[in-house]
């Protein structure tokens, strides 16, 4: 279900202008984008991790608050969406996130290989229906080409609360990028002190739902 169009949608999002990178709407000129992404941000060099799908931002927004040292880039294609997650940023003055609206499937003609330290992928549609398999954001092909823009050591973290996507994503990640962890209840894991609750994650938790996570990381001798 498409989220709700939001008021002055167009006015609201020129206000964040200051962090959302703007995305080509001429799909040519996305590679353009190429080595410029760390430049958006006041300090180019930290490293970079990026949130894919991030929502209402309060994942990406934590993080980056808690990790000042890091800079951390959100996709989000649900502009409705994509604009609260911005006013969240500009309302706590957070300097160290950026935004783009735009479809993961653009990530390889604007990120370098190697770029990015982190990638977070939260609550992501589970694409219920078999036949829709290869859009879920944790299908071998993509998880192949995150690791192509995964520095050595960078790792992919993701959490869901959709069971049958959970089970799903074991046997993809142990066929692209073998997991160092696996949790059917991350509330109740060794990582669960250090875990920022999305939006998503407090609604399902709070009903008793489970909360799944896997963790893996690209091998320092990968070639990507």
């Amino acid at each position: 279900m498409r989220p709700r169009k939001k008021p002055n949608l167009v006015p609201r999002l020129n206000r964040c202008a200051p962090v959302i990178i703007p995305f080509p709407e001429d799909t040519s000129q996305i590679p353009a984008l190429k080595g410029q992404i760390r430049s958006a941000f006041p300090n180019p060099d930290a490293p970079l991790h990026l949130e894919i799908g991030c929502g209402k931002g309060q994942f990406i927004c934590e993080l980056a608050a808690r990790n000042p040292d890091i800079n951390f880039l959100a996709i989000e294609r649900e502009k409705n969406v994509a604009v609260v997650a911005a006013e969240h940023a500009m309302k706590r003055d957070i300097k160290n996130v950026r935004f783009l609206l735009c479809d993961a499937d653009f990530l390889p003609q604007f990120i370098e290989k190697g770029e990015l330290a982190q990638i977070y992928i939260n609550f992501c549609d589970p694409w219920h229906k078999k036949r829709q398999f290869k859009r879920r954001l944790t299908y071998r092909v993509r998880l192949l080409m995150y690791q192509t823009l995964l520095a050595d050591d960078g790792e992919l973290w993701f959490k869901t609360d959709n069971y049958n996507l959970f089970h799903f994503s074991v046997y993809e990640f142990q066929e692209a990028m073998p997991p160092y962890f696996i949790t059917r209840d991350l509330h109740s894991s060794e990582y669960a002190q250090d875990n920022i609750v999305t939006e998503y994650e407090a609604y399902f938790s709070g009903l008793g739902q489970p909360i799944y996570s896997i963790r893996a990381k690209k091998a320092a001798a990968s070639n990507g």
